[in-house]
């Protein structure tokens, strides 16, 4: 009798998956409440325009450099760490190799057959290190050019979320009108970019996409109140 093949279905947010929800997310939002603060306070369209384009550009900026920094960190955290388990196991082996078998020990690994594995391991320094890197200290190596497309990505991903409420005011003369239209558009644009980041993210849609609709919609909101009271 056949059997049917188990698949396992996981998803596995890559970096990529990461840096653009988190340019996205700001970009949506955060150009959105200037936009709606702006006209709140009376602007003009082209006022509004070129505020929301200089938010664009300094958001995106901003952002990227934020998401090379990290990247820069997380790289150079790393070589540092190794440096230090590359050192440890030359200065003090035995204690190096006692951890291991603690860790083997903690993944149950039966302490007859810990000895002849531990031994192993410490034949092969590169290994030996790799092994601390990954399963003491839990770090991967990060790619080497994570930092720039992290940057990139993120930049990106503000820019083409930042113009989403941005692009009503451009079309549309009126700013009454374009204020609605952005308004609309935007709350759209935040319930399906949270809709599918939790149907990716394996949280429930629905939710992702109301939670992330309600945060952009206060913001705006907040903004709109605070310059209509000011002006």
């Amino acid at each position: 009798m056949p059997s049917t093949p188990h698949i396992e279905k996981h998803f596995t947010a890559t970096a990529t998956v990461r840096d653009i929800v988190i340019g996205m997310a700001d970009g949506l939002t955060v150009p959105f409440a200037l936009a709606a603060g702006v006209s709140g306070a009376g602007a003009a369209t082209s006022l509004i325009i070129t505020a929301g384009l200089a938010e664009i550009a300094a958001g995106s900026i901003a952002m990227g450099l934020g998401g090379y920094l990290a990247g820069r960190t997380d790289a150079d955290h790393y070589e540092t760490e190794r440096q230090r388990e590359i050192e440890e196991t030359v200065r003090l082996p035995k204690k190096e190799k006692e951890e291991v078998a603690e860790i083997l020990v903690e993944y149950g690994l039966p302490k007859t057959k810990i000895a002849p594995v531990v031994e192993a391991l410490s034949r092969d320094p590169k290994r030996w290190v790799d092994f601390m890197m990954r399963f003491e200290l839990g770090l991967e190596k990060p790619d080497p050019k994570r930092a720039g497309q992290s940057a990139l990505t993120i930049a990106l991903a503000y820019i083409a979320g930042g113009f989403i409420p941005l692009s009503a005011y451009i079309l549309i003369p009126n700013v009454q009108t374009a204020l609605t239209v952005s308004v609309i558009v935007t709350l759209m644009a935040l319930f399906l970019f949270g809709f599918f980041k939790g149907r990716f993210t394996g949280l429930d849609p629905l939710r992702g996409g109301l939670q992330t609709m309600l945060v952009g919609g206060l913001a705006a909101g907040a903004a709109f109140l605070i310059a209509r009271w000011i002006g």
